[in-house]
């Protein structure tokens, strides 16, 4: 175990304190797989404690959020997978509040508030562990019997791509291994599309989005003509065959089609590499299901959390499944859609640029809750610059989300889109932050010029130091 891993688990020693005497408590999540897999293991782990609690969900922290809070007639506020970015206005709040978030802190530790994230201890919360794993990090630390949510910090850190490179890494790893051990998670390698525990596999290349593959996402007969060219039937007694059905010579012959059809299209090398790698099978769920799969799971939480549903993907991660399990089912198939449409829509409508940002207004034509995957994923098509970030703005009422992401080259080049993020939104009277390669923001509409001008000299500087 590594220095850094150490003092990690020795400020979570001290955040169990204020929880080990608690006894109404509000568990405060983001909506998304990250942050409903973080409310579930938080969750879990005080009903252990025999702790009350009840558990709310939001898009981000606004001053009227704060103001909500303060009402609540609790001793202890839990704040997961968010809350790193406003400790000077938490302090404000009577109960005690634990904070447990991988996201870039934008103050210093305050000594009124119990904050367990990695960046004070030199671990990258972008890479290196998600949300629901440093929850899972706090749980466990609280009862080693937690160590049973290792599935749900798996999923919550696929949810949040912490597995691009690949694999999971870091902390991420080390959970992993342990829920190996234990028999909770098999790992291989394989396809990382979404519907291989279910769907037809001309539906799987059909319905792809991450990578989105022009001439194979949303092209039926395509699909069904490069299957059939590699002489794999589509059928076996009378049933349609899915990715799991497909023995290794026929899976290795459609993936090798898929990244030649990739490369022909011009899609980057991180998207290709996106297509196959590490993939966790979680063995307490039933096979040929959505949950089956951990990346899979996790997509049917955002299609949840991301449509005002966040209370049906909590009960999921609580282990409900039937009515519960029915209805995100039927929630995911309009996100993929969404998700296609907004890939789209984005390369069709092209990209503004400034010195060293691209953005573009999708207005109402993206939900503000998925704009940031659609701008995550149009950074694999080959109509959009990749040597810039990409800023997706969408209206989210009388403001605008904010929405930026980046690649790794811009990284080493000096980006922080988290550091940036936040300084620009905080000259609008907005708020924001994130992690260095993809964050967030909420700004007021009459505010976007001139936040897009402070946010593109924020980034110039970045890479000129």
């Amino acid at each position: 175990m590594s220095t850094e891993q150490k003092n990690l688990l020795k400020q979570a020693e001290k955040c169990i304190e204020p929880i080990k005497k608690a006894e109404k408590a509000l568990i405060i999540s983001h909506i998304d797989a990250d942050g409903l897999t973080s409310a579930a293991i938080a969750s879990k782990a005080l009903s252990r404690e025999g702790i009350k609690h009840k558990i709310d969900f939001v898009k981000s922290l606004e001053p009227k959020k704060i103001k909500e809070i303060k009402k609540h007639q609790i001793d202890l506020i839990l704040f997961t997978d968010l809350g790193s970015s406003l400790t000077p206005q938490l302090k404000k709040i009577e109960p005690d509040i634990v904070i447990c978030d991988h996201h870039q802190p934008q103050h210093e530790p305050n000594e009124k508030i119990w904050e367990l994230n990695p960046h004070h201890h030199g671990i990258n919360g972008s890479t290196e562990i998600s949300g629901a794993s440093t929850t899972h990090t706090l749980a466990t630390t609280l009862n080693p019997e937690n160590q049973e949510t290792a599935d749900l910090a798996i999923v919550g850190s696929v949810g949040d791509i912490q597995d691009s490179s690949g694999k999971l890494i870091g902390i991420n790893r080390e959970i992993l291994k342990k829920a190996q051990e234990n028999n909770i998670i098999k790992t291989k390698k394989d396809i990382r599309l979404f519907g291989k525990q279910t769907r037809p596999i001309h539906k799987l290349l059909e319905y792809s989005s991450d990578p989105y593959i022009p001439g194979i996402t949303g092209k039926e007969e395509n699909c069904i003509k490069l299957i059939k060219n590699q002489n794999i039937p589509l059928k076996k007694e009378g049933k349609w065959r899915r990715w799991i059905d497909l023995n290794e010579k026929e899976k290795k012959a459609i993936v090798s089609s898929l990244i030649n059809k990739a490369l022909e299209k011009g899609i980057s090398e991180k998207m290709i590499n996106r297509l196959i790698g590490e993939v966790y099978i979680l063995q307490k769920e039933k096979p040929g299901t959505e949950l089956r799969d951990a990346s899979e799971y996790s997509t049917l939480l955002n299609a949840t959390a991301r449509y005002n549903h966040s209370k049906t993907g909590l009960q999921l991660c609580l282990g409900k499944r039937n009515q519960v399990y029915k209805e995100a089912k039927n929630l995911l198939k309009n996100h993929r859609k969404n998700l296609v449409d907004g890939i789209k829509y984005i390369e069709q409508k092209n990209t503004q640029k400034l010195e060293n940002i691209q953005y573009i207004d999708c207005e109402n034509k993206i939900k503000d809750t998925i704009v940031g995957i659609v701008a995550g994923m149009a950074l694999g098509s080959n109509k959009i610059n990749r040597n810039l970030p990409i800023i997706a703005l969408a209206d989210k009422n009388e403001d605008k989300k904010i929405s930026a992401r980046t690649t790794q080259k811009m990284i080493y080049k000096g980006v922080n889109l988290g550091e940036a993020i936040a300084q620009a939104a905080e000259t609008v009277n907005g708020n924001g932050g994130g992690h260095n390669i993809a964050a967030g923001a909420t700004i007021p509409k009459t505010k976007q010029k001139q936040f897009l001008k402070k946010l593109d000299n924020l980034i110039t500087n970045q890479i000129k130091n």
